[in-house]
């Protein structure tokens, strides 16, 4: 079975994707020879983890696979830094293997440390790059994680658009933490969107009583359908306390979608056509 990196006669096969869902919002990418990973998190469950404005949450759910069980990783695309549940202390801690971190300006500052790390405002580009692989092209693409209002509060976040030659249905789109909004409208002008990873999860807090700060299955539904991707995989779901929509609200409000969702099993590799 062609898992998306075959050679055929020196030329990679780049119409295939390999997902495997490790936990939260952490997925391995592969692609031919690309190997990208999403929101390192590698903690053990059991600990609660502090936010801003007094609020916490508890992880529920271990990763699928340890960090030690990961192929060598060309690119970490970190959606955003200041929340334990996208970077936690393990997740960090693999940051340095990777040859490259893309994420938001700020997180950039943040983790100047890092000299491989980029910083992307919404909707720049950047181009990943080795010898014998073809380019990767990645967009940044806007999220708003939470009310605008507390924006200051929940800080920077974006979304990533993927592309390279070999594409048949359009771009690779994480969307990272994000609610809907304006500025995220705009995405079928930036990108033609042919597999969709969502953030999903309803987050919310008792503190903060009815506010949102990630896609409810609501939300996500009503975007979904208006960019029309070719396959839906949903993340962000559960394993912490925070996530307020459980995989069964979300199975509910997508029975009559098309496509029909593509769930991931945890920690299996998923061969998926681009």
């Amino acid at each position: 079975m062609n898992d998306g990196r075959e050679v055929h006669n020196g030329v990679w096969d780049m119409s295939q994707v390999r997902l495997t869902h490790i936990g939260g919002p952490t997925m391995l990418i592969e692609v031919g020879p690309w190997r990208l990973l999403t929101d390192p998190t590698f903690d053990p469950p059991g600990r609660r983890y502090a936010f801003a404005l007094g609020t916490s949450s508890r992880k529920l759910i271990g990763p699928a696979l340890s960090a030690s069980d990961l192929p060598p990783i060309d690119a970490v695309l970190l959606s955003h830094d200041q929340h334990a549940d996208n970077l936690d202390d393990a997740g960090r801690a693999l940051l340095p293997q990777a040859s490259v971190v893309v994420t938001t300006c700020s997180g950039a500052i943040r983790l100047r440390a890092f000299a491989s790390v980029r910083g992307l405002d919404p909707w720049q580009r950047t181009r990943l790059e080795k010898p014998g692989a073809p380019p990767l092209d990645i967009l940044a693409t806007p999220c708003q994680h939470g009310p605008p209002v507390l924006h200051h509060v929940s800080g920077d976040v974006i979304g990533f658009g993927l592309t390279w030659e070999g594409q048949q249905h359009g771009a690779l789109w994480v969307s990272g933490d994000t609610v809907p909004h304006r500025a995220l409208n705009a995405l079928p002008q930036h990108l033609d969107v042919g597999l969709a990873i969502v953030h999903l999860g309803g987050v919310g807090f008792p503190l903060t009583g009815p506010l949102r700060y990630t896609f409810t299955a609501h939300d996500a539904a009503r975007f979904l359908a208006n960019i029309r991707p070719h396959t839906i995989v949903p993340i962000h779901v559960d394993g912490w306390s925070h996530f307020l929509e459980a995989k069964a609200v979300v199975e509910r409000t997508f029975v009559h979608a098309v496509p029909p969702l593509t769930w991931l099993t945890p920690g299996v590799a998923t061969p998926l056509t681009m």
